[in-house]
């Protein structure tokens, strides 16, 4: 094979996540209760285009989760020669955005470095200039083409994306429309918006990603559209590779905490009694200690003993993909707390309804009245939290990188593009598309979530609904 996969521990528990996401969609199809508030989330039109952009958020995710490692050039297929270096899908399509490495800074679509340099003359003196970039604009001759450059490539991208979102409206159509409706028909009724699924709205959201995608990408290949940094690697793949870290964070995180907090919870509600006082007081002490320190704490403990054991690595990307896994797991641990307080009240007060009482009169026992029962009408409720802690938790990624105890510095993540950003901020001139990249990505992620997560609080939360 001209490839070998080599997926990590955090791939892994990615496509577990997955696959139990897709088994949830399919059991809530074939419950109409279920299917009823998901029905209520796809009517809205501004949840509908956050979740358009959440799905190029998670595409770009998965492309990064699927780690390889190349045959060696040259190399006997029968001895299976792999190289040491492991690539992602992301890592493989983005290649020239990988490879193209500058010096040190530079600006976004800049022609010359940021800095100045000691260049050679062709007579032998030595000057003190802003050299031109080895890749960004490097096949323009004249550096007063740039703009004439740029414009023109982004005619030709805007069309492409234009044609390519042509093609699957029509794709589309072909499917959606009537028995008896043509494809004019059918694209006036989309437009119109009359239908009870925002399919205009979708279709506009996607537009704009083809857009922006297809102009960042064709510009990508021939300027640096973010800058670089100070080793002068691309900033906008930095912040492409970011999204994977963000995306672990955000979901492991949550599926770590969800078996502490529904366990914990339902149990103190249930059983009240001394199970109560119990995970009430661990939970209350767990809460009165900082978070921070605990994070701090155990992420010192964990360097210690990856650094007395190195053995257990074989290459960089294992290492501080080892340290995020990690990560999830101390940010799960210390952030079941309030889901738990939750659970336990809305248990104490499900305890006492009437088919909670008739099934207890009737013999069953307390597991099954847990799970049968009290589960499935707490699920609102763990849902609603996942969807709402999402992107607190990207956001604590970000402060916890920035103060050195996040995912590890070789590790690309929005909170290490920040960290490395902070000092450069007080030059004289200022280095700031790293810290506005990060920003841009995070914002992009975190809004589009929280856009969504409202509108299944509202779907899904009884008190709500109308």
């Amino acid at each position: 094979m001209p490839f070998l996969l080599d997926p990590l521990k955090t791939d892994v528990l990615i496509y577990l996540l997955l696959a139990a996401i897709a088994g949830f969609a399919v059991y809530a199809a074939r419950h109409e209760h279920l299917c009823v508030p998901w029905r209520q989330v796809a009517r809205r039109p501004m949840a509908m285009a956050a979740l358009v952009i959440l799905l190029a958020y998670v595409a770009i995710g998965l492309m990064d989760s699927v780690h390889f490692r190349l045959r060696l050039d040259g190399s006997n297929p029968a001895e299976h020669g792999y190289s040491n270096e492991v690539l992602s899908l992301l890592d493989y399509v983005a290649t020239p955005l990988r490879t193209r490495v500058e010096t040190t800074y530079s600006a976004p679509f800049a022609l010359r470095a940021f800095t100045k340099e000691t260049v050679e003359q062709a007579d032998g003196r030595s000057l003190r200039e802003y050299p031109r970039l080895k890749y960004g604009g490097a096949h323009l001759p004249d550096p007063g083409e740039r703009g004439a450059d740029i414009a023109r490539r982004v005619g030709v991208a805007t069309l492409a994306s234009a044609a390519l979102w042509l093609a699957m409206a029509a794709v589309f159509l072909l499917f959606w429309r009537g028995r008896t409706e043509s494809m004019m028909q059918a694209a006036r009724r989309l437009v119109r918006g009359d239908s009870p699924v925002p399919w205009r709205t979708i279709w506009t959201t996607a537009g704009i990603l083809i857009f922006l995608g297809a102009n960042a990408v064709y510009l990508s290949l021939y300027y640096h559209i973010a800058g670089t940094d100070q080793v002068g690697q691309d900033v906008f793949f930095e912040s492409l590779k970011s999204i994977r870290t963000g995306l672990v964070i955000g979901t492991l995180t949550t599926l770590i905490m969800l078996p502490f907090a529904a366990l914990f919870g339902i149990m103190a509600g249930y059983f009240r009694g001394w199970v109560d006082d119990a995970i009430q007081y661990l939970y209350t002490t767990l809460s009165s200690i900082p978070g921070v320190l605990l994070i701090v704490a155990a992420i010192l403990i964990l360097q210690v003993s990856m650094t007395n054991h190195p053995e257990r690595f074989d290459t960089t990307i294992a290492r501080a993909d080892y340290r995020l896994l990690w990560l999830c797991i101390i940010l799960g641990i210390t952030s079941w707390t309030s889901l738990c307080r939750l659970l336990r009240g809305e248990t104490l007060k499900l305890r006492e309804v009437d088919y909670i009482q008739a099934s207890r009169a009737l013999g069953a026992s307390h597991a099954t009245i847990m799970l049968r029962h009290i589960l499935p009408n707490v699920m609102h409720i763990i849902l609603i939290t996942v969807v709402l802690d999402f992107s607190g938790l990207v956001l604590a990624e970000a402060v916890l990188s920035y103060v050195g105890v996040g995912v590890d510095p070789t590790m690309n993540s929005w909170g290490n593009m920040i960290n490395s950003a902070r000092m450069e901020m007080a030059r004289e001139p200022i280095v700031w598309w790293s810290l506005a990249s990060a920003f841009v990505f995070m914002f992009g992620l975190v809004l589009s979530a929280n856009l969504f997560a409202d509108a299944v609080r509202d779907a899904f939360d009884p008190r709500m609904r109308k």
